[in-house]
């Protein structure tokens, strides 16, 4: 990587530009997940980067901010995929289903941003408070939902006593103890909530949950 800022210009200064902001993110995510905002270093990330602070600091601006690009990012990823679930060609039950079966995968495949979100509640969310961009992403996060139980009440099919963010948290609720929990549960249990031998019935389970609480009267 580059020492310096971006120089040249036109097209291809902004894809180096987009490039080295992926790859400092991209670590720094790792570094803010396995270490917590107080413990990463961002000598750290530089080094990996084999880059300098100086070049860190010339896309992010300091530590803080760059802690608070890779919230955005994380948070963004997750907002972008349920937007793709096609509410309005799907059945509202089967809808439903898709969606708590696509923030399953995610969150599975994704264990640093469940980390993220335990650190920053640690935090207790100061530093989603001050980003505009996190703070618009709560819309996103319910429309789909919304629209979906809309659909499903306007059938007959769905309790109403229940709103989006009902119905938010308590997917969320699975798919982060999922993770976040794995270790503990484990070694209190011995069953490992992420062996892929149980994963299907661990996302058959979610969906069940789900659809049976809407869909009781």
């Amino acid at each position: 990587m580059s020492e310096g800022g971006p120089v040249g210009g036109g097209t291809e200064r902004t894809r180096d530009a987009d490039r080295t902001r992926a790859e400092i993110l991209s670590v720094a995510t790792a570094e803010f997940a396995d270490r917590g905002y107080a413990g990463a270093r961002i000598n750290e990330i530089a080094d990996k980067l084999s880059t300098t602070k100086r070049m860190i600091y010339y896309y992010f601006g300091g530590k803080e901010q760059l802690y608070v690009a890779v919230l955005e990012q994380a948070y963004s990823r997750i907002r972008g995929l349920e937007q793709q679930v096609d509410v309005e060609h799907l059945d509202p039950v089967e809808a439903i289903r898709e969606l708590a079966g696509l923030t399953f995968d995610h969150h599975e495949a994704h264990p640093d941003f469940i980390r993220l979100v335990s650190i920053e509640n640690i935090h207790r969310a100061e530093h989603i408070a001050r980003s505009e961009v996190l703070t618009r992403l709560a819309n996103p996060a319910l429309d789909v939902l919304g629209r979906i139980l809309e659909r499903g009440w306007d059938a007959g099919v769905f309790r109403e006593d229940v709103d989006a963010l009902d119905v938010h948290q308590v997917i969320s609720a699975f798919c982060v103890f999922r993770t976040a929990n794995r270790h503990t549960f484990g070694a209190i249990f011995g069953r490992d909530m992420l062996d892929p031998a149980r994963r299907d019935h661990q996302r058959r389970l979610l969906g069940d949950l789900v659809v049976d609480f809407l869909t009781a009267h």
